[in-house]
C-alpha cells in the first residue's frame, strides 16, 4: 500500500508537488503502533504561517520530508485503520495535527479515553498540543460541519482565546481600545468576537475588498482599510494585536499613535513578505513582541489546575459556534490536484474570507 504526499520547497513555498511512499506492512509496524489514514483536514492561512516559520518553530521535524522539502502540518481527522495497541481498535476516529498526506503511522503513548499522543522520537521537542491526539469516535461535536468547524476553527480560536486571556489578564494594558490587522482572518474574528464581549473597542482593519465581510461579522466597532490607519484617533491608548506581521503597517501604526501604543504583539505572518526581524527595529511606543501561545497556557494550566483551561475554552467555543453557519461557508476538495489548487490560493492570497476549506488527498 501506498500513501500520497504533498511537499513544498522549504526555500520557495510556491513550489510544491504530489510524491509517493511505500507504507511499512502492518506486521513491520512499533508495537503499539496505529496506521492511521487522514481522512479530511482544513487548510487556511494559519498553516501558511507554520510553513513560514517551519524551520524556527520546528513545525518541519514533525512530519519527515525528503530534503529541501518540507510537509505542512494541518489540524484534521482520520481513521485507524491498523492497530497494534491493544486499546484501540481498527476504525477508531481521531483528531489532532496530521501531514498533508493520506497516512500517518503513530506511535500511541499516554492512551486514555479520552486520547492519546505521539510518541515518535522526532516528533518531540515541540509544544505537546502538536502531538496530542483526540478520540472522537461517536461524538457528534466532530461529525460533519461540526467536525470541518473543529478543524478550520478550534484550533485558531484556541489561539483567540489564549490571547484574549493575555490582554485581559493584563487588563489590557491600561486601553479601551484593540486594533487587529487582518481583521478578516479567522484567527482575527474569533478574537474580535471575545474581546468585544467584554466591552472593549475593537478596530478591525482590512483591505478594501474584505471590507463588507469585516463588517457583516458584528464584532467589529469600527472597520478601517490599510490605507486610512493615519485617519484613526491617536489621543487615547490602543494595544495592536498584529495577525498580518506586515513591517510596514506595524512602523505607519506605531509612528501614528506614538506612547500612545501601550501594548504592540504580533501574532501571525499572513502577509508573509514582511521580515519578523523587523520587529526588533526601535519604534514609538510599546516594543512589539511575538506573542507565544504555549507560554501563556503552561501559566494558566498550573494556575486554574486539572482541566481548568479546557474547561474555560469550552464555554468560550460553545459561544462561538453557533456564529460559524452565518459567518463561513465550508467547501471540500479531494485528490491532488485539488489540494494543490487550494495550497497555491491559500498561499497566493485568493480564497474569500468567508471560505472554509476542507481537503483530502484521496479522491
Amino acid at each position: 500500500m501506498q500513501a500520497t504526499d504533498f511537499i513544498v520547497a522549504r526555500n520557495d513555498l510556491q513550489q510544491c508537488k504530489v510524491i509517493q511512499a511505500q507504507l511499512p506492512a502492518v506486521e513491520t509496524l512499533p508495537d503499539e503502533a496505529l496506521l492511521v489514514k487522514v481522512t479530511r483536514f482544513a487548510f487556511t492561512a494559519n498553516n501558511i504561517t507554520y510553513a513560514v516559520l517551519g524551520d524556527r518553530l520546528k513545525y518541519w521535524q514533525l512530519f519527515p520530508a525528503p530534503e529541501g522539502f518540507g510537509n505542512v502540518p494541518v489540524w484534521g481527522l482520520g481513521e485507524v485503520i491498523a492497530s497494534k495497541h491493544p486499546g484501540i481498535a481498527a476504525g477508531e476516529a481521531l483528531f489532532g495535527y496530521f501531514p498533508m498526506s493520506t497516512h500517518l503511522v503513530i506511535e500511541a503513548a499516554d492512551v486514555s479515553k479520552r486520547g492519546l499522543r505521539d510518541a515518535a522520537a522526532h516528533r518531540q521537542g515541540v509544544s505537546p498540543v502538536y502531538n496530542a491526539y483526540t478520540r472522537v469516535s461517536g461524538d457528534p461535536a466532530f461529525a460533519g460541519k461540526q467536525g470541518d468547524y473543529q478543524a478550520l476553527l478550534r484550533p485558531l480560536f484556541a489561539l483567540s482565546f489564549v490571547v484574549d486571556d493575555f490582554l485581559g489578564e493584563n487588563e489590557f494594558f491600561g486601553t479601551k481600545r484593540v486594533l487587529l490587522s487582518s481583521a478578516s482572518s479567522k484567527t482575527a474574528y474569533g478574537l474580535a468576537h471575545l474581546v468585544h464581549a467584554r466591552g472593549i473597542k475593537t478596530i478591525g482593519l482590512t483591505s478594501a475588498g474584505n471590507v463588507a465581510f469585516v463588517k457583516s461579522l458584528g464584532c467589529y466597532d469600527e472597520v478601517v482599510t490599510y490605507d486610512q490607519v493615519n485617519a484613526l484617533s491617536a489621543d487615547q491608548p490602543v494595544a495592536y494585536v498584529d495577525m498580518a506581521g506586515s513591517s510596514p503597517l506595524r512602523a505607519t501604526l506605531h509612528q501614528h499613535f506614538g506612547e500612545q501604543m501601550r501594548y504592540s504583539g504580533i501574532i501571525g505572518l499572513t502577509h508573509r513578505k514582511s521580515s519578523p526581524g523587523d520587529a526588533a527595529q526601535p519604534l514609538p511606543g510599546a516594543k512589539p513582541q511575538f506573542f507565544f501561545a504555549p507560554d501563556q497556557i503552561r501559566k494558566r494550566a498550573r494556575e486554574w489546575g486539572p482541566g481548568g483551561f479546557d474547561a474555560r475554552f469550552g464555554a468560550a467555543w460553545a459561544g462561538f459556534v453557533p456564529k460559524l453557519d452565518q459567518w463561513m461557508k465550508v467547501s471540500e476538495h479531494r485528490g491532488p490536484a485539488a489540494v494543490q489548487r487550494a495550497y497555491l490560493d491559500t498561499l497566493n492570497g485568493r480564497v474569500p474570507p468567508d471560505q472554509g476549506l476542507m481537503l483530502s488527498l484521496s479522491e
